[in-house]
């Protein structure tokens, strides 16, 4: 998953962001609304984490910004803030949830999981299709009764097709998703990735389809 954190705090921006590494997502940090707004309008998130006090300005204006664009991403609020009317109003201007620091990373991490499980319209935490089982909160594949060793990215990248079976997606498109916007990724770096799930996917009902001019595609392995 691709996530975008809105934190002015450099030390726990960064731990924040390990720990989701570690997870294998890829985030985009932003210490203050004017490079989150850049963010949103340049690249695609699955989840922003979201403080309120920020250096030019409180992000409850960003997150009533955001949904009044009718972007639906869901957003974490991250804040000191108790009182139980902040939270109120937080969630009343659109959050999904609602974070009071200091926190434990596991919860957090727990909390992220939840909120992007609603978002799919999902209670499972495993996703099944075409002969695969695909567990993305452990981080595992299994194909044909095997469970499978992945890399991270290979991890997102699947996660990615399962979630959109049948749908196209482009080089550039699956680069921004896999990796963040400081990340130098080469020409072939890609099909790499794609030429890897491929072998992953050889015993299942699934295949990965080359449209050439348009990118790649899961289908089912007729």
């Amino acid at each position: 998953m691709k996530f975008l954190l809105v934190e002015d705090n450099l030390d726990l921006a960064n731990a924040i962001s390990s720990r989701m590494q570690l997870d294998g997502h890829v985030v985009d940090n932003a210490a203050n609304l004017e490079d989150a707004r850049a963010f949103v309008t340049t690249e695609e998130y699955d989840l922003i984490l979201l403080d309120i006090m920020l250096p030019d300005g409180d992000g409850r204006e960003f997150l009533r910004q955001h949904r009044a664009s009718r972007l639906d991403t869901p957003v974490i609020v991250l804040t000191a803030r108790s009182q139980v009317s902040d939270r109120i109003g937080s969630l009343d201007l659109g959050a999904d949830d609602y974070v009071t620091k200091p926190f434990d990373h596991a919860e957090l991490e727990a909390r992220c999981r939840a909120v992007l499980r609603r978002k799919s319209g999902s209670s499972k935490s495993t996703i099944e299709v075409g002969g695969i089982i695909f567990d993305p909160v452990a981080g595992h594949l299994t194909v044909d009764g095997v469970t499978l060793s992945l890399r991270n990215r290979e991890l997102r990248m699947i996660e990615l097709f399962i979630n959109a079976p049948g749908q196209v997606f482009s080089k550039q498109k699956l680069a921004d998703r896999l990796f963040s916007y400081d990340d130098n990724v080469s020409d072939n770096a890609i099909e790499v990735y794609v030429g890897r799930l491929r072998k992953h996917l050889e015993k299942s009902g699934m295949k990965i389809t080359t449209l050439r001019g348009l990118g790649y595609r899961l289908d089912h392995d007729d």
